[in-house]
């Protein structure tokens, strides 16, 4: 479990670079019913991922990805090879911008909480960065020989911090809001700056290591 926990954490907190995720649930809160949009927002978030995650497990469960380390030696190599090809993507999209990407949706401001929870799941569904991340720790999840309830337990790790720019800021505004109030402020200036720069690199590092550890388990399984 705590090898699993050592690759599991980053990938979770590489997935949770979401400025577009943070962006809406900022606009959400600062509406009349910001905290229960809030709440309806992260849990939309956490639906489609609950679901993503199932589906790779069902899946790496099926192909026994511990039994065949050749097998999750290539999926590694692809999934690396895509996380780098999609961090050029995003450093190089001319329009990628999630002040911009905002600016031309329908502002989430006034969203009933149900309306929300859908608006959440529409955000988690297209949120490319952050589940083209959630894939590739899911499958640590299904290929680490762990009991079912370890499996439920890291499933839900994964979920909560894939999650962390939905939930993070309604915890905080409810603790803390006028700590909340300045650093969500101070996110969303970093975000306008450098938010493309960040998710791409964030991407690349995690697509970096996918490959290199590909490369290293096929090596060990050709010369064992």
């Amino acid at each position: 479990m705590l090898h699993l926990l050592v690759v599991l954490v980053p990938l979770g907190l590489a997935a949770a670079v979401s400025p577009v995720m943070l962006t809406e649930q900022t606009v959400l809160m600062a509406g009349p019913r910001g905290a229960r949009a809030g709440l309806a927002y992260a849990a939309g978030t956490a639906a489609v991922l609950v679901v993503v995650i199932g589906a790779v497990l069902l899946v790496g469960r099926s192909v026994a990805l511990p039994q065949a380390p050749r097998l999750d030696a290539t999926i590694d190599l692809v999934i690396g090879g895509l996380l780098i090809a999609l961090a050029v993507v995003v450093a190089r999209w001319p329009r990628w911008h999630p002040a911009r990407q905002q600016e031309h949706r329908r502002s989430p401001a006034h969203l009933t909480p149900p309306a929300a929870f859908a608006f959440g799941l529409f955000s988690m569904a297209t949120n490319v960065t952050t589940l083209a991340l959630v894939v590739p720790a899911a499958k640590e999840i299904a290929a680490e020989s762990v009991p079912p309830w370890g499996t439920v337990v890291a499933a839900g790790i994964l979920v909560a911090l894939a999650t962390l720019p939905a939930w993070a800021p309604v915890a905080l505004a409810a603790t803390a809001p006028g700590t909340a109030h300045r650093l969500l402020d101070a996110l969303q200036q970093a975000i306008h700056h450098d938010g493309r720069l960040i998710v791409a690199g964030v991407i690349t590092a995690a697509g970096l290591f996918l490959v290199v550890r590909g490369i290293v388990r096929l090596v060990e399984a050709q010369m064992g």
